[in-house]
């Protein structure tokens, strides 16, 4: 009894510490700036950004952060906040992307694609005519992964 009840405060402890880290890591990201005048923000993550091409964009002054999105996906009403938006109205595109800071992707990779999809599909009623297209940030090793 007493080690089922220490396994269960240790799992309770990892998954607050992951939260921290991953409230920790989101909020720097979102204050994240990468352009021609260099970079702003917290200093180890602007380089890991602009050391990486496919990056940049999501970065650029423009880019929206916390973008707050709702409608009805498949009947039901949802409401979500997305991480990263980049609009561009020239080429009628928009793209968004999420942070992930797990280590493991494949342990929660399928609820992952269902939310990037959720994501798309509340976009794409807000800018119809537009190609809409979602990505995660796994912010472990700063991949970018187009869903």
């Amino acid at each position: 009894m007493e080690n089922n009840l220490q396994n269960l405060l240790d799992k309770i402890k990892k998954s607050k510490y992951a939260t921290n880290v991953g409230n920790r890591v989101h909020t720097a990201l979102r204050h994240v700036v990468v352009d021609a005048s260099g970079t702003h923000g917290d200093d180890e993550l602007a380089r890991q950004i602009s050391a990486r091409d496919k990056l940049c964009p999501f970065f650029v002054p423009a880019a929206q952060t916390e973008v707050p999105v709702a409608g009805y996906v498949n009947g039901h009403f949802i409401s979500r906040r997305i991480d990263r938006m980049i609009v561009n109205h020239t080429d009628h595109t928009v793209r968004i992307m999420d942070y992930k800071t797990d280590v493991n992707r494949d342990a929660m990779f399928d609820a992952y694609v269902a939310q990037i999809r959720e994501y798309v599909a509340l976009v794409r009623d807000i800018y119809p005519g537009y190609t809409v297209t979602g990505y995660i940030l796994w912010t472990h090793d700063f991949s970018l992964q187009q869903i």
